[in-house]
C-alpha cells in the first residue's frame, strides 16, 4: 500500500452541476470561502484511462478550516474520472477526490497501481504542472488526486487558504482568470 495514509489531506473535491451554485451553498451552511472560480480550466494534455481525451471543466476553490474545498463542473460528456464515479447524464453528484502532495509523480502512480489503484486520468496544464486522478472507489469510495507540491501549487494554497483569515462572509464567490 502506498503511504497515503501518513499524507495530509490537502483537498476535499466534490461534483456538482454547477459550481458557482455549490460555492455559494456550501459557503452559507458551513462558513467556507470565499471561494475562487476557474472557469474552463487550461490543459495541455488528458488522458483517461491511457486515451487522450478533453477534459473541460471549471473549478471553485475555497478554504474549510485547514483543508481546501474544490467543486468540479464538468462541461460535455467525455469520459473522465469524473464521469467513472458519475456517469455523464446520471444525474449523480458528490464526493469525487481527496487530493494528496506527492514527491515524484510518476512513481507514485506506479506504487498505487502495484497496489491495485489504477491510474485513472493524467493531466498536465500549460505551464507543466501535472496531477492524477487513480481510482480507490471500490476500496474507500472515491478517487485520490496526488499532485507534487511545486510553487505554483503552493502557492495558490496558500492564497485561497489566506483569503479566508478573518474573511466576514462578503462575496463569497470571486472569478480568476
Amino acid at each position: 500500500m502506498p503511504e497515503m495514509l501518513g499524507l495530509p489531506v490537502r483537498q476535499v473535491a466534490y461534483f456538482v452541476p454547477e459550481i458557482e451554485a455549490a460555492a455559494r451553498a456550501h459557503s452559507a451552511q458551513f462558513g467556507s470561502g470565499p471561494f475562487f472560480i476557474l472557469r474552463h480550466v487550461a490543459l495541455a494534455k488528458n488522458a483517461h484511462r491511457g486515451i487522450p481525451q478533453r477534459f473541460d471543466h471549471s473549478s471553485a476553490y475555497g478554504q474549510w478550516g485547514d483543508v481546501m474545498i474544490e467543486f468540479v463542473q464538468q462541461h460535455g460528456d467525455e469520459p473522465s474520472a469524473m464521469h467513472d464515479l458519475f456517469p455523464a447524464g446520471s444525474g449523480r453528484y458528490g464526493l469525487h477526490h481527496m487530493a494528496v502532495f506527492v514527491d515524484d509523480l510518476d512513481a507514485d502512480i506506479a506504487d498505487f497501481e502495484a497496489a491495485g489503484f489504477p491510474l485513472a486520468q493524467l493531466s498536465e496544464t500549460p505551464d507543466g504542472m501535472r496531477f492524477a486522478f487513480v481510482d480507490a472507489a471500490s476500496t474507500i469510495g472515491h478517487m485520490i488526486e496526488l499532485y507534487e507540491p511545486s510553487d505554483a501549487l503552493t502557492g495558490f494554497y496558500t492564497f485561497v487558504k489566506d483569503a479566508a483569515q478573518g474573511w466576514d462572509g462578503a462575496k463569497p464567490v470571486r472569478e480568476l482568470g
